[in-house]
């Protein structure tokens, strides 16, 4: 079965569909993400958080979050996210200190290319 709400990874254009999902803080954090556009830092580190949130590693074309799309895995993964809303805000500047880590090592180092 083909969905084309399935992707590989959290596809930022399910941004919009999550903004009201939490708290306030939640809710300018999305907005602040879907401002910054595609390719930036905060749109990158949302990404892999999300990801690492949908354990998207793990889905496959025949799994039934793959079946119902990356929006409504999404928004199961953040309803059933049962620590306060302060740590998954917690969860997102420490995702973002390893992105910018990454980017810092992988300029600084010539022998890392294509982000391998």
């Amino acid at each position: 079965m083909y969905n084309p709400d399935t992707d590989l990874l959290f596809p930022p254009r399910a941004l919009p569909a999550l903004r009201d999902l939490r708290c306030d803080a939640w809710q300018e954090l999305v907005s602040s993400v879907i401002m910054a556009g595609p390719g930036s830092l905060e749109q990158i580190t949302f990404i892999l958080m999300m990801a690492r949130l949908n354990s998207c590693a793990t889905c496959n074309f025949a799994s039934y979050r793959a079946i119902n799309g990356c929006t409504v895995c999404t928004k199961q993964s953040l309803k059933r996210f049962r620590e306060d809303d302060s740590a998954i805000i917690r969860i997102f500047h420490v995702t973002k200190t390893e992105v910018e880590h990454y980017i810092h090592h992988k300029e600084s180092d010539p022998t890392i290319k294509a982000g391998f």
